[in-house]
């Protein structure tokens, strides 16, 4: 797996628009020069998950389509 270069300027995080109608299932991400980060707008300063553009562009159509185990 690559290693993502830290990235420090101010993150302009937005909601998934797939995110819960009732705003118990919210997703927020941001994306940064080498990719994604993703976090639960609930805890925004709990854990963070960062992914390559690479693998995001993997992840994507999987969830998009249904087809993800």
């Amino acid at each position: 797996m690559p290693i993502i270069p830290p990235f420090t300027a101010p993150l302009a995080w937005f909601k998934s628009s797939h995110s819960g109608g009732n705003a118990t299932e919210c997703v927020e991400a941001v994306f940064i020069p080498h990719g994604i980060v993703i976090r639960d707008s609930k805890r925004s300063e709990s854990a963070q998950l960062t992914f390559s553009s690479e693998a995001w562009l993997r992840f994507l159509p999987t969830v998009q389509h249904g087809t993800g185990e």
